[in-house]
């Protein structure tokens, strides 16, 4: 059986502290690199999807272009307003002295 020594409780503190400050050592180190690296990702995913969306809206442009058949927008849920639920009548309270 072992006891809890007052050395033991010492480096248990000393080794925590260590490993403390050799994490923020190195996550000063490392982390600026992942975080360019996580930005640059993210940068290369933004410009491929604006890629993409661009080149959809040229397809879609050289569809209309090439027909010349009108174009027809709906219109019917515009002229109706959208009617909001009518659960009951609004009831006013008043506190009593």
């Amino acid at each position: 059986m072992q006891e809890a020594s007052f050395s033991g409780l010492f480096k248990t503190i000393m080794w925590v502290i260590a490993f403390y400050y050799i994490f923020k050592f190195l996550a000063r180190i490392f982390l600026p690199v992942l975080v360019k690296k996580a930005v640059e990702n993210a940068s290369e995913n933004f410009q491929r999807q604006q890629q993409q969306y661009n080149q959809g809206n040229m397809y879609q442009n050289n569809q209309h272009t090439s027909n010349n058949d009108e174009i027809i927008i709906n219109t019917a849920n515009a002229k109706n307003p959208r009617e909001t639920k009518k659960v009951g009548e609004y009831v006013d309270y008043e506190e009593i002295d």
